[in-house]
């Protein structure tokens, strides 16, 4: 009986954890994080019910610091939400530069797709997020690669009139 009651206090203290952790990363706790991540080291790799981690939500909320921490202590870089976009994919159409460069410092498949296809280049493409995509290009993303549509980040720029990124993609 001692032993269950354990193994219920251990699933319910983990899934606690694992709730918090995924607010502090939305909104940038770090503390919390540090606190989570002092009392169980898996946490930073926890998944919610949508796929997300924590470094795809701290990237997707322009949290850097947070972000950063979670890089230095092994966040998984690539991982995947129930979509199949990444941290990258995130920041791509949100817009943060900086966060941006983190993660492909730190090793992300830039070149990733998400299970419609598209990449963090098309992502970047799409939202008019010209620093990003010249920052994607210099760092060897492929501006070949076609969505499940056959659409390039060029066709994506083209649809929704970003001029800049026409232009640095049609060089």
């Amino acid at each position: 009986m001692k032993n269950l009651l354990v193994l219920i206090l251990f699933i319910c203290s983990t899934g606690i954890y694992a709730q918090s952790i995924f607010e502090a990363s939305r909104n940038g706790n770090l503390e919390e994080i540090k606190l989570l991540y002092k009392t169980n080291n898996d946490v930073i790799n926890s998944v919610d019910n949508k796929g997300f981690t924590p470094l795809i939500l701290a990237s997707y909320n322009d949290q850097p610091e947070v972000v950063t921490f979670l890089l230095e202590n092994g966040a998984a870089v690539n991982a995947k939400d129930l979509s199949g976009n990444t941290a990258l994919m995130g920041v791509c159409f949100k817009g943060n530069l900086e966060i941006a460069k983190m993660l492909v410092n730190n090793g992300t498949n830039i070149n990733q797709k998400n299970y419609n296809d598209a990449t963090a280049l098309i992502y970047a493409s799409t939202f008019g997020h010209t620093e990003i995509a010249t920052f994607l290009l210099e760092n060897n993303a492929d501006k070949n690669i076609t969505d499940n549509r056959g659409n390039t980040a060029l066709t994506h720029a083209k649809m929704q009139g970003n001029a800049a990124i026409v232009t640095l993609l049609s060089k």
